[in-house]
């Protein structure tokens, strides 16, 4: 998430707010500075006065060494990552100072424990900008650009942050592999190499890696890995059979990135977070399930984080939002989400509670994404929603499409409830409103002005009043 804009970042800290720096030591002499790619590889910088450069001075270097065109230079973003917090940096940000600051950042936006707070130390990367649109993205010709977008890409399917079906990603490995190895191997060529290079590198870890789940279940170890490999190479052989004359360098990056343009949390920055269980068993004993937060352009998507799954996807509009501090000790940082639903029959808003420290950030990255839209809208009147590269996106795979439905209307029916990329509200433990004030709940989501003025037709969705008492 850029960091103004999502959630109201401190003021850039003095410089004695913190001796830790991850980037340099000194603020005199030219210094080393590695900036990460997505991946293994790095570019060497050597940067003067380190303390006081900005994002948008290393950004000039950096597209210089990595040849990135100007037309391409929206398309990535600087961030300060670690196993604990990310976050994307806008042009004006001092990477060095915020690295001072990092502690600080990690107390106010992380559950973590003193001790990993204490370890933890950022990097500073180079990878796709949260707002660069899927349409952009589409139209950008170089390989070299193209090549470090498939690498993110690829690095989000494998670890599983981007849940996908079985085919999708048998699909995408058969092209990383197709695309590691080269077109026209023959079976057994193709076989010893996918064995030498193994599963985990083409496959997602949850799915490869033998960590349970469906396919344990099913099979032993050996027959799991012997389908899955017998899956991936059946996809390759298809690959290796289109066409007679070897592939353009682009093609198959393209195709790997359309594919996953397809995935509704493609391009989101992604918070950690809890939900409530529902109740289970005759002592009604509940908990709290850790989830994924991704915020797009486009909407927001909770996601299972065990069970590599979405288990609520919306476009703006279709939701409100509210975020609220804790009102006493022990209480916590609640993001809430309020959208359509049904219950027996009945026409019902639900009320869904995520408890992060980053829900602070996740509000103002919600806001500041609807702010975008809106404006985006207001300058490109004229064209339909029908007409845009991004429309289909806009949906999660699976569920019935219908570009002009008002805010209040009701949702069409999921056509594969089976897909991992479909909504599970019947999972979900929320709070119901009903329209006549019965069950109303002591806090429900504000209705920010920025959210309806984006409204291109007068919302009908009736508003939730607080019952009085």
């Amino acid at each position: 998430m850029e960091v103004d804009e999502c959630g109201g970042f401190p003021p850039e800290p003095s410089e004695g707010s913190s001796q830790r720096g991850s980037v340099a030591s000194s603020v005199i002499r030219a210094q080393d500075v590695l900036v990460y790619l997505v991946g293994d590889s790095a570019v060497h910088l050597c940067v003067e006065g380190v303390a006081c450069v900005s994002v948008q001075e290393l950004g000039r270097s950096v597209r210089e060494a990595l040849h990135i065109p100007d037309s391409a230079m929206d398309a990535f973003a600087f961030w300060l990552c670690s196993p604990l917090l990310e976050l994307q940096l806008k042009p004006k940000h001092q990477p060095y100072k915020l690295c001072r600051q990092w502690q600080d950042l990690l107390y106010r936006f992380t559950e973590a424990s003193e001790e990993d707070i204490s370890q933890d130390e950022p990097c500073l990367q180079y990878r796709r900008n949260v707002f660069h649109p899927k349409s952009k993205e589409l139209q950008i010709e170089d390989e070299g650009v193209l090549r470090l977008l498939y690498d993110e890409a690829r690095v989000n399917i494998l670890a599983g942050r981007f849940p996908c079906d079985p085919e999708t990603w048998t699909g995408l490995g058969a092209l990383s592999f197709a695309m590691d190895l080269g077109v026209g191997l023959d079976d057994q060529k193709a076989t010893a190499a996918l064995r030498e290079k193994k599963l985990i590198s083409f496959l997602p870890a949850h799915v490869s890696g033998g960590g349970g789940g469906l396919f344990s279940t099913l099979r032993g170890k050996g027959g799991r890995q012997a389908v899955l490999e017998h899956n991936l190479l059946e996809e390759y052989r298809k690959i290796s059979t289109l066409g007679s004359t070897p592939p353009e360098p682009t093609q198959h990056l393209r195709q790997y990135l359309s594919t996953c343009h397809s995935l509704p949390y493609y391009g989101c920055a992604f918070f950690s977070g809890e939900i409530d269980k529902p109740a289970q068993g005759i002592l009604h004993r509940a908990g709290r399930k850790a989830v994924n937060v991704g915020i797009s352009l486009e909407g927001v998507y909770v996601m299972d984080i065990k069970e590599k799954h979405v288990l609520l996807g919306l476009r703006f509009s279709e939701l409100s939002w509210d975020h609220s501090y804790p009102e006493g000790e022990g209480d916590s940082h609640i993001l809430w989400l309020e959208f359509d639903g049904e219950e027996a029959g009945t026409p019902v808003n639900k009320l869904l509670k995520i408890y992060s420290k980053q829900a602070e950030l996740m509000s103002g990255l919600i806001e500041f994404c609807v702010e975008l839209q809106s404006a985006a809208e207001g300058g490109a009147a004229t064209e339909t929603e029908t007409d845009s590269d991004v429309s289909l996106s806009h949906q999660p795979a699976g569920q019935a499409g219908n570009s002009d439905r008002g805010r209040g209307g009701r949702r069409g029916k999921l056509r594969r409830q089976s897909s991992v990329v479909c909504s599970r509200v019947h999972t979900l433990n929320t709070i119901s409103y009903v329209d006549n004030g019965k069950e109303i709940k002591r806090l429900k989501p504000k209705r920010a002005a920025s959210f309806f003025t984006r409204q291109s037709q007068p919302p009908t969705y009736s508003s939730v009043q607080v019952e009085q008492g």
